[in-house]
């Protein structure tokens, strides 16, 4: 028997299991365990039984510890004059013309933050350093200060770290206890604000994942790894490290096994569309995994490699109310997996959830594979009161609710694709997580979208994602080129002092080195502009310069709709991205089989669109085959996910069990 690989993805309301053995894949999902999620997954692993497997975690624990702010007490030593860096922040707002906007809260609080007398200048020469004496008396200040955790970012530490590895040595020996986050390890890259946004996030999350991972890897072994919002997976110790590393860590498996399914399917150009429990995440897919250096999590900048993906609080368990303007609204609030939404039987709250098995877009009996009981009386009892409200019928308000949650993930798609220069109609829609299929349609006829893709499991695809990551470890350099400076010769110096680094790195983690592929890429920009783009390293291009200016160019259009190929370029920062591949399954695709889907119907059912009831048939995914055509309306229940099709949508089977859907009749020629 082969190796078995457990991918594990904990969301705010299931947790669930992707099995990979032998190339077969086998799936398991319980519900999330809120107030400490080890024991969900703890407890899938038991009921799993799997002996001698490794397991790769998609993690939410550093993501919830920052938006609900209960992190550590941490302090921050930065160059002296500087101490109010995140106070300070940049000069752009958030939302222009509101006067009552608050400032998100600092997380280093002002007599937690203390500064160095010290300077190095932009050339990486100290122009000022420490005494041995004063970096030891700023050590004592902060070990006495009672922080639990530290962050270190000093001015331009990313070319001359030897002031911070002074102090990070003087703080180990005053107090080895402490949680530390140095930000020439964690970031070295210019901009003294976001990096010190980092490094502290870095700080403030660390403790609380550091016991968590600790915890779980004592149980389930030290082959525990942890998936990266870059979309690869890192050992648990150097994600105890650096757990600013794993922010969206749940999501960005979703995309991984997203990608993975469409570019097998022959559809690598693909939106992804993950609706869980308490979120929609989007992300959009040109044939390849886009990645970001530039995101913000809860207010917090945050400059690591991450996939981009655009969250909107739109899931099955957001909440649905009215304001007081007698507005609906529903999200961002979620009623979670405890007490969930009220047709689980223990909560209050009118959720998406509710409102589909209202409209009949989930079979209540037949619920997790009819391992949990959907409670439809008490469903229309409590949206019956919020609909009394807006003088509408317990029909037209759960309508409503589903209305207002797909407009709330088409902006989010639009935010995605037309706001960065592309056109959603180009792309097929990839929905997955537990709710993202029965929305998936009707969202995609909105948006002009011909082509919608259910895997095989979408309510565990972002399990699958984490099982398939290959290991990946980023790396990356402040350079500042320009003109002459930018030659072959040059970065390939560069270059090499980054990948030596990252070898011996990675031979520490035991990595296996013979199988690493290096994947270099550069952020340019033009000369005197305030940001940059990433484009791929041009290789040994004969027109070198020309090659990095013709990429930024083209990647500068499509982003903001002009470019100037007479301005001159400057290369800011070299990335380098280190990667061991991971086996991936490799089905081959099955030949289509004799025989109608109708055998697949367990009964019908009435689905409500527009206000209206029509009876569809009931159809077990399950026993589809290859080549089956399912007509809508209809329902296709699984134990993970039900998918709706409506009027005027055909689905087939294809090849490797995933579910096409298009638009037929009239719809076909409205796409």
């Amino acid at each position: 028997m082969g190796h078995t690989i457990v991918g594990i993805d904990v969301g705010g309301t299931f947790t669930d299991f992707a099995v990979l053995s032998d190339g077969s894949l086998s799936v398991y999902k319980i519900p999330s365990s809120p107030a400490d999620p080890s024991r969900s997954v703890l407890q899938g692993v038991q009921d799993l039984a799997v002996d001698g497997a490794s397991f790769v975690h998609g993690s939410t624990v550093a993501t919830n510890v920052l938006l609900e702010r209960r992190g550590s007490r941490t302090a921050l030593v930065t160059t002296g004059g500087f101490e109010d860096v995140l106070e300070i922040g940049r000069q752009s707002r958030a939302e222009l013309y509101n006067l009552d906007l608050e400032k998100t809260p600092v997380l280093v609080p002002t007599d937690l933050r203390f500064g160095l007398a010290e300077r190095v200048e932009f050339t990486g020469s100290a122009l000022q350093s420490p005494s041995p004496d004063e970096v030891r008396k700023l050590a004592l200040a902060v070990a006495a200060s009672g922080a639990e955790s530290v962050a270190v970012s000093l001015l331009f530490s990313f070319l001359n770290p030897l002031h911070e590895e002074m102090l990070l040595e003087a703080l180990r020996e005053v107090d080895d206890n402490l949680y530390y986050s140095v930000s020439s390890q964690v970031l070295p890259e210019f901009r003294e604000y976001e990096r010190t946004s980092t490094v502290v996030v870095n700080a403030y999350v660390g403790p609380s994942m550091s016991r968590y991972l600790g915890n779980l890897e004592g149980a389930l072994g030290s082959g525990l790894r942890i998936m990266q919002s870059s979309g690869g997976s890192i050992t648990a110790s150097l994600a105890s490290r650096q757990p600013v590393r794993t922010i969206l860590s749940g999501p960005a498996g979703g995309v991984v096994g997203a990608y993975y399914l469409g570019e097998m399917a022959g559809h690598p150009d693909i939106i992804t569309l993950d609706m869980g429990g308490t979120s929609t995440d989007v992300s959009l897919c040109p044939g390849r995994i886009k990645e970001t250096t530039t995101s913000t999590l809860g207010g917090y900048p945050l400059s690591v490699p991450m996939i981009e993906i655009h969250s909107v609080g739109a899931g099955g368990g957001s909440i649905a109310r009215i304001d007081e303007g007698g507005a609906l609204l529903v999200g961002p609030q979620s009623a979670g997996a405890d007490p969930g939404p009220a047709c689980y039987g223990k909560g209050d709250h009118v959720t998406v959830t509710d409102a589909n098995l209202i409209l009949g877009r989930l079979q209540a009996d037949r619920f997790l594979g009819g391992r949990l009981s959907l409670d439809e009386d008490r469903a229309r009892e409590l949206v019956g009161l919020l609909a009394e409200q807006m003088s509408l019928s317990v029909e037209e308000a759960a309508s409503g609710i589903v209305r207002v949650v797909n407009a709330s993930m088409e902006r989010a798609i639009r935010a995605i694709s037309l706001e960065r220069g592309y056109d959603p109609r180009e792309f097929t829609m990839v929905p997955f997580g537990g709710a993202g299929p029965m929305h998936a349609c009707e969202l995609a006829q909105e948006m002009g979208i011909s082509r919608v893709l259910i895997p095989p499991n979408p309510g565990i695809l972002s399990a699958l994602g984490v099982a398939i990551a290959d290991i990946v470890k980023d790396y990356s350099r402040t350079v500042m080129l320009r003109g002459d400076d930018i030659t072959p010769q040059h970065l390939e110096r560069e270059y090499q002092l980054l990948e030596d680094h990252a070898r011996e790195d990675m031979f520490s983690e035991g990595l296996d080195l013979d199988r690493a592929v290096g994947q270099r890429s550069l952020d340019v920009r033009y000369v005197g502009q305030s940001f940059e783009l990433n484009v791929d390293h041009p290789g040994r291009s004969r027109q070198f310069v020309q090659a990095i200016s013709r990429s930024f160019n083209k990647a500068h259009r499509r982003r903001f709709g002009y470019s100037d190929p007479k301005e001159p370029v400057e290369v800011v920062n070299l990335r380098l991205k280190m990667v061991v591949p991971v086996e991936k399954p490799a089905p081959s695709p099955e030949e289509p089989q004799e025989g109608s889907w109708e055998g697949a119907v367990v009964g019908k059912k009435t689905l409500v669109f527009g206000g209206k009831g029509v009876e569809a048939p009931l159809v077990l995914r399950e026993h589809l085959r290859c080549g089956n055509r399912v007509s809508g309306p209809a329902l296709v229940i699984q134990m993970d996910s039900t998918t709706v099709l409506p009027q005027g949508w055909e689905a087939e089977v294809d090849g490797w069990g995933n579910l096409v859907a298009v638009p037929s009749g009239p719809n076909a020629n409205n796409n």
